[in-house]
């Protein structure tokens, strides 16, 4: 049901109201099969279609679909370096770009699904959204270095994700280590997973996900563009972050997340605040975030002194 599924949702996305006997004689099927794919809508993917007697369906939030031509075209002329893939649906953009790199599939090659069954986060954390209100896609990028060359290299795709978004007047912020917000709610997340040799090369994905529009019920406190008034189509945005992690990337290759220390700091949400960070094991730590050294590591100023954090098992939350 859900490829039926799908293909009524693709004549309704629209937003105007299309009949039964329309949709059933554009997708060759029957009337019964398109009512029951109206129904398939609401209990699979959570959206509402209004049914209307004498007018027929229409989808109450519409969206756009993501089209790799429409990105390749908001791309600048180096986006050559990118290769655009779609699925429909899948378990998880990660998941899969990580079974592909582990088959020698090549830097560059990114995946973007319009619905997900199994997307993370960061320590486990399940990631999800409406369909069509998110933004869900991986991007593998292959370093010549090995683990430790990699120090802030989710604090360096925060970096990225922040320019694109400034550029449609969204004040995002970011959150260490992999979080991006908007008016202290989480707008973005950033899911990093590796596999290499200890010396090089290394095979990344990075993992993001974006809330374009409400994403329905979640378990923390959530923003989306929609709130900051940003009009931006998902394609024109899909086309901004990929040209920024490029650049951005390409920048950390080269010179580390040194060269993007002080941009970080800028944008950064929680600098002289007061934080408490929280850890899988052991007792919180309270104290006052005063930036990043040149590796990525939180600085806090405890009463016990000045102490570094590194990514791992720890999550940091502001305090007033």
């Amino acid at each position: 049901m859900s490829d039926h599924a799908f293909a009524v949702l693709r004549l309704l996305s629209d937003g105007r109201f299309h009949s039964g006997e329309e949709m059933a004689r554009a997708l060759g099927v029957s009337r019964t099969l398109v009512w029951q794919a109206v129904h398939a809508i609401g209990e699979e993917f959570g959206l509402t279609v209004f049914p209307v007697r004498g007018r027929g369906y229409c989808l109450r939030d519409p969206f756009e679909w993501l089209d790799m031509g429409a990105v390749r075209a908001a791309l600048p002329e180096d986006g050559a370096r990118w290769t655009l893939t779609l699925a429909e649906r899948t378990d998880s953009t990660n998941t899969q770009l990580m079974r592909r790199a582990a088959e020698g599939a090549p830097s560059g090659l990114v995946l973007a699904a319009e619905a997900q069954s199994a997307g993370r986060g960061r320590l486990g954390r399940r990631w999800q959204t409406r369909l069509g209100a998110g933004l869900t896609f991986s991007l593998l990028w292959r370093f010549e270095c090995g683990v430790a060359g990699l120090s802030g290299l989710s604090l360096a795709v925060g970096v990225a994700i922040v320019r694109a978004l400034r550029k449609f007047s969204v004040p995002a912020t970011l959150k260490w280590p992999n979080d991006v917000l908007l008016d202290g709610r989480k707008l973005a997340g950033i899911l990093i997973e590796l596999s290499g040799d200890a010396q090089g090369p290394s095979a990344v994905v990075i993992g993001i996900g974006l809330n374009v529009a409400d994403p329905g019920e979640v378990d923390q406190a959530v923003a989306s563009l929609a709130d900051a008034g940003a009009p931006v189509g998902r394609n024109a945005l899909f086309g901004a972050l990929l040209a920024e992690l490029g650049d951005v990337l390409g920048t950390f290759q080269r010179d580390g997340f040194t060269a993007l220390r002080d941009e970080w700091s800028a944008y950064a949400a929680h600098r002289d605040a007061p934080v408490r960070l929280s850890f899988s094991h052991g007792e919180p730590v309270d104290g006052v975030a005063l930036g990043v050294d040149a590796a990525g590591a939180l600085r806090v100023r405890t009463a016990a002194g000045e102490r570094l954090f590194h990514v791992g098992e720890v999550s940091l939350r502001a305090t007033a």
